[in-house]
């Protein structure tokens, strides 16, 4: 471990910035004015009420009706209730900026690029809006898109929850199976959906696929076609086009519905390998509060920014970006492989459209190492203060990969948090140093810690990642749940009244944070419990391995560590090799975390949101079925790891 950060802010930077100015002008008097991170957010956490209540006059949030307090405290964490007596929509407060200023810049696969401004969408919005509720769209109902992400995508978004309409979305590389499974519980009134989308130089036509997915949600009246490939029209009487609909109804004020505080947003799902995905329900207000506290403070963005995040519609990212809309910045929206037509083009539109906000997946920052390319040579980033990162845990070389070939003066934020929230539990800061391999903070008003089995407090150990007292962000409630049975399952089941977020984390002597894994996948050979992180940061060190996945498998009453290789081309994993990979594991780890057996596979399953799939695999090594192949990007991988020789000696 480094004794030096990697970056530390320039003072000029620290004045500057959106944290500095909400201490100094929404809690001068409660702070010391060399007031501490650390010092900070203790504080929020300690006095929640006057914390929320700086962050909704920070933001200047637009709502309606009186609330008595800011917290009303429940019996169980659940019952908790924020502002109760507040009226707002989330819609009208992203849609506030009204000028040319670019809102979205919108780029495919192919290379077409759109923009539209503030205007342009706020017009856009009220035109859509106004055919959804001629549609007969009203408060509860539920809208869903099956589409790339495109400008369409967040003009529906927003009209849909103009009209107090709740939104739900997932990209069009799911199959029939996995939007059923998905939109079938929420029983959606209108479908927005894509004629097709671009993917690694091929057009995808998803024109057969919606015929059927229309034909097994009984609930969708309306499907509203967005033609982004020109494969053509679909023979269905209840489809309707996207820029007909604009074209039906001249733009005007829109008449945004105030719906309560708690009101749901958004219905987002957990992954769903391990059976039907969860319907998670998200309230417009605790969403809204939570976005614009991470995205002004611990973002730094503002509406000179231009914000970026490599995401599609079926990961929580996009909802998060999106939210961008109520900074003022210009967002930047990319559908397609981000290594096609090469593996610059990312680097492509962030010089040309001056990024400063360059958000992505720890699995591309690894990729662009792997592939030997050094951005600070080929591209002009200059304008990029931030780069950002989450979906897996930040190996430790990423981080100096970061420093040493993209750009040495950036603040690197490698962030966790989830679906779960919608948002991040340790997220960065612009005003905080970054040490090598560390989330820098916990985010202000989540009392987060790490917890052991005994439910002490620890640092500097390894342990479940646990938030201690209720936030505004919390899911409102699981979709077809009356009780909360699943979500107190979910959250709270492995401590009483203490969310759980289910990440083997560790927080460090920085006041930062270290997820070595998911705790479900957690490695227990010989008793002792080994995140699969830590051994990948080793293996994505060897030349030869493009790709890995770790498992534990059930061996003589005990647990052995089973790793799975996928090599470049033309290479074969020999006993060199295997005892390559063994040395560079062993040589910065324990002996424990050396795997018993190395095998080579021709693919790594991964969900569609890219996420590893440890318990699936797990699963097919033992003869355990997987319950929802339909959440995975590449189902067909997993016969790679049936029945092999290899595990049965």
């Amino acid at each position: 471990m480094s004794e030096q950060p990697l970056w530390t802010p320039s003072a000029e930077r620290i004045a500057a910035a959106n944290m500095t100015r909400f201490v100094a002008e929404k809690l001068a008097g409660e702070l010391p004015a060399d007031a501490s991170y650390a010092q900070l957010h203790q504080w929020s956490i300690d006095n929640p009420e006057a914390f929320w209540q700086a962050i909704l006059e920070w933001s200047d949030i637009t709502f309606s009706g009186d609330y008595s307090r800011v917290l009303t405290l429940g019996e169980r964490f659940i019952d908790s209730r924020w502002f109760e007596g507040m009226q707002l929509n989330f819609a009208e407060n992203l849609l506030r900026r009204r000028d040319n200023h670019p809102a979205l810049i919108a780029y495919l696969e192919n290379g077409e690029r759109r923009q539209l401004s503030y205007n342009d969408l706020y017009a856009q919005v009220s035109s859509l809006a106004q055919a959804l509720k001629a549609m007969g769209v009203k408060p509860g109902d539920r809208v869903a898109a099956w589409t790339p992400n495109v400008p369409e995508t967040v003009v529906g978004m927003l009209a849909a929850v103009s009209l107090g309409a709740t939104w739900s979305s997932c990209s069009p590389d799911f199959g029939v199976n996995g939007v059923f499974d998905r939109f079938g519980q929420i029983e959606p009134k209108v479908l927005f959906a894509s004629d097709g989308y671009y993917y690694n130089g091929k057009s995808i036509d998803c024109r057969p696929r919606l015929q059927e997915i229309v034909d097994r949600i009984d609930s969708i009246e309306h499907v509203v076609l967005i033609e982004t490939t020109g494969n053509g029209w679909i023979d269905n009487d209840k489809v309707v086009a996207f820029g007909a609909m604009l074209k039906q109804y001249p733009a005007g004020d829109i008449d945004f519905v105030h719906m309560p505080f708690n009101h749901p947003l958004y219905i987002m799902y957990s992954s769903g390998t391990t059976g039907k995905p969860k319907c998670i329900v998200h309230g417009a207000g605790g969403t809204l509060l939570q976005h614009c506290k991470e995205q002004s403070l611990h973002c730094d963005i503002g509406p000179e920014d231009v914000v970026f995040w490599f995401t599609t519609c079926g990961w929580m990212m996009w909802n998060w970006l999106v939210s961008g809309l109520a900074q003022g910045a210009t967002l930047v929206l990319y559908d397609g492989s981000p290594f096609y037509p090469e593996n610059k083009v990312l680097l492509d539109i962030a010089e040309r459209e001056r990024f400063t906000i360059f958000g992505t997946s720890a699995k591309y920052i690894a990729a662009l190492e792997k592939e030997g390319l050094k951005p600070r040579e080929s591209h002009d980033l200059s304008s990029v203060v931030s780069v950002m990162s989450t979906g897996s845990p930040l190996s430790h070389e990423s981080f100096r990969y970061i420093y040493r070939d993209f750009k040495e003066d950036v603040c690197l934020s490698s962030v966790s948090g989830g679906t779960d929230i919608i948002s991040c539990f340790v997220p960065g800061s612009p005003t905080l140093p970054v040490w090598e391999g560390e989330i820098q903070c916990k985010g202000l008003g989540m009392a987060v810690e790490c917890w052991n089995d005994a439910g002490q407090h620890v640092v500097g150990e390894k342990a479940e990642l646990v938030c201690v007292k209720p936030f505004p962000c919390m899911p409102v409630s699981f979709w077809n749940d009356p009780a909360d049975e699943r979500f107190l399952d979910a959250y709270f089941g492995i401590y009483p009244n203490v969310w759980a977020q289910g990440d083997f984390a560790e927080e460090t002597i920085h006041q930062g944070m270290i997820i070595h894994g998911r705790s479900d996948a957690i490695l227990n050979p010989g008793g002792v419990r080994i995140g699969t992180a830590e051994i990948y940061r080793q293996v994505q060190k060897v030349e030869e391995v493009i790709d890995c996945l770790c498992i534990g498998q059930d061996w003589e009453d005990d647990t052995r560590v089973v790793l799975f290789v996928m090599l470049r081309d033309g290479l074969v994993l020999d006993d060199a090799l295997q005892a390559t990979i063994r040395q560079t594991i062993r040589a910065e780890t324990t002996p424990r975390h050396v795997p018993s057996k190395i095998i080579a596979v021709a693919d790594i399953p991964r969900t569609i949101s890219g996420k590893i799939v440890e318990l699936a695999v797990r699963n097919v090594v033992h003869g355990r079925p997987v319950k929802n192949t339909e959440a995975l990007a590449n189902p067909e991988a997993l016969e790679h790891y049936k029945d092999l020789p290899e595990l049965a000696v």
